[in-house]
Parts: C-alpha cells; structure tokens; sequence
C-alpha cells in the first residue's frame, strides 16, 4: 500500500550523481520533510515546485529508505531523453520503469565481447549479504594492494536505483571504485546487466576489474526467520561466481554490538546463506578481532560454520595488522545497522578481512 503527500519544495539540502535530496513543505500539515529526488527520472525539481511524494517508508518510520520519495513535479514535465540503443526495462511494469542499454544487450558495444565471455579466469570475487560492507572490503582491498582496480556488481535484493547510495558515489569519485554495475532490476550503474552472471562477466571483460564485490544496495531485507531475509541470495551470487570459474569468497556478516542473539558473532545470514544454502566451494575470510571473548565466539562459530556447511567452506585467517587504520581511512562513511566504526568495529573488520584476501589472490 502506498501512502502520498502533495508539497513545495523550499530547499536544496545536497546532491550526488543522479539524485538530489530536498527539504519539502507539505501540503495541509506544514510539516518539513527529506524527499530524494532520482534526476534520471524527474529531472531536479526547483525551490517553490510542487510536487507528488511516495511517503509510505517515511511514515512507517523505516531505517534505510525512510524518507519520501519524488514521484513527479506536477507543473513540470520533465525533457525526454536523447534518443539512444537500449531496450532492457529495469523496474519493469511499474509507473517509474526505466528503458536502458544493458552492457551484454545486442546493441552493446561490449555485446561482441560478452557474447562468447564464459570464464572469469580466477578473478577474485567477494560477496557480501549487507551493502554497508562494500567499503570495508575496499578498505581492506587497498590495504593489500593500493593499485587494485575494484568492481561493484549491485543486486536488487535491496535498493534498486544506485544513484541511493551516497557510499558508491563518494568510492566512485574518490577512485576507490572503478565502476558500478547494476544487476537484475537494479539500475543506474555505470553499466547495466541482465544477470549477476553478465554482470560479473563485464566486470572482468569490459571494466577489466582486478577484484569484484558483489552485494545488494542500500537496505535489506529481514523477517525474523530463518530463510525470509534478502541476503539469502548472496548463496546464488557464490553459485554464480563459481560456474564461471572465479574465486569465490564469502564475506561474514559479524557483529559485536547487535542486540539479537541470531546476530551476535557470525550473523545467522551468514550462518544460514553459506552453511544451509551454498553448494559450490568458498574461501571464508575472518580476522583476529578485539573483543577477545567476542573474537573467541566468532572463531567457534566459524568452526562450526565450515564443519557443518554443505559445500566446502576454506577458512582463511587474515592478519588484523592495519586493518582499523585502513578502514579509517575510507573516503565514505562506515555505517551497518546504525552503527560506526567505533560501536562496532567487528562488522567492518570482517568484511575488510575479505577484502584483504581478494587481493592477495587477484
């Protein structure tokens, strides 16, 4: 169900490559609001615009995604685009749906290159259940080899514009990244793809990556059960990576300071995604953490993860030595769950552990 609001804009707050957040007036109550703005779809609204708002996340009080959303600018229609290829609808059959140029479409210029591509030639790939990882594992990547070039391949198990994530703006200008490619009904990457599968093909073929990452964007999802969460699919990612011959590399989902028990350590996505749900071989990074009774409880946990797990799971150990102060480093902000650097340093250690062994093997 969803919930609309009528308002003027009065400010600009900030902007980032397609998408401009704005401070809107509603209609009836006054109240101020955020409302983001995709400029690929309604152009940039001005201050004293009207326009029409999806307020149903900003009203249900969600985390991630919970402001208002522009649906159009009701006095202004926004220009057509230049005629260009490109017949891959993303968002598809919905009122916003977006027409593009998938990289391994026919009218690709990269479609002669990706027509026959079958092998990703052990390119290292480092999957991740949560997007809060991606500059952790970059930060982790640099650490172990600063000349990396770094992939993202953004699934739509979470956002699917890419133009929501801040992070990938800021790695993508700071050249921590390479390139962004959106996979499935994500979109707005600097290259679009049908699959994971072609996704990860373009970004050894095309964008000539060293290392790729390989998560969904900005909010999951979560039920409380066993199965019912969006990380699920980081199984299918590893399954990807595998039948086309790349390294496959889990990434654990760790936490030192989630209240939930299902979370504490190795989260149960993780536990559930790479021990119940994997069949293909991974290497499972983890590092010395410093909480020793939670760095104890990870290592039992992954223990138990590999002995149990249906494929084969390689525990690799990663030297802790400079991991903190890369992450440190990064050009974005750490954030998962609400929680920085500081409140929960095992979560972005993790995730720059796998980082660091990608490197090592690319």
């Amino acid at each position: 169900m969803m919930q609309w609001r009528a308002g003027t804009v009065v400010e600009e707050v900030r902007s980032w490559p397609g998408a401009v957040e704005l401070a809107v007036e509603l209609e009836g109550s006054g109240e101020r609001v955020r409302a983001l703005a995709y400029t690929a779809v309604t152009g940039v609204p001005g201050v004293a615009e009207r326009v029409l708002l999806n307020a149903s996340a900003m009203l249900r009080g969600l985390g991630t995604g919970g402001l208002a959303f522009v649906v159009a600018r009701t006095d202004v229609l926004p220009a057509d685009p230049e005629p260009g290829a490109g017949h891959i609808v993303k968002a598809r059959y919905t009122p916003l749906q977006q027409m593009l140029l998938a990289v391994d479409e026919q009218d690709s210029p990269h479609h002669d290159v990706l027509a026959d591509a079958d092998d990703l030639d052990g390119l290292p790939v480092v999957v991740a259940d949560l997007h809060s990882a991606l500059p952790a594992v970059l930060a982790g990547v640099r650490l172990a080899r600063p000349d990396a070039r770094v992939a993202y391949v953004m699934t739509d198990g979470g956002a699917l514009p890419a133009a929501f994530s801040r992070a990938v703006a800021g790695l993508r200008r700071t050249g921590w990244l390479a390139a962004c490619l959106t996979v499935g009904q994500a979109f707005g990457g600097d290259h679009e793809a049908v699959t994971v599968h072609t996704g990860l093909l373009a970004a050894r073929h095309v964008v000539g990556a060293d290392v790729v990452v390989v998560a969904q964007g900005p909010g999951n999802v979560g039920t409380g059960t066993r199965w019912g969460y969006s990380g699920v699919a980081a199984a299918e990612a590893l399954h990807a990576v595998d039948v086309l011959g790349g390294r496959a590399i889990a990434s654990l989902r760790v936490s030192g300071a989630d209240a939930r028990e299902r979370h504490r350590g190795v989260s149960h996505h993780s536990r559930t995604a790479y021990g119940r749900a994997l069949l293909a071989p991974a290497d499972l990074p983890f590092t010395a953490l410093p909480d020793a009774d939670l760095d104890a409880l990870v290592r039992r946990q992954v223990a138990e993860l590999v002995a149990s797990a249906r494929a084969t799971l390689t525990p690799v150990e990663v030297p802790a030595g400079g991991l903190l102060g890369a992450l440190a480093d990064s050009p974005v902000g750490l954030t998962t769950m609400g929680r920085g650097l500081d409140a929960d340093p095992a979560a972005f250690l993790a995730a720059a552990a796998a980082g660091v062994h990608a490197a090592a093997c690319s």
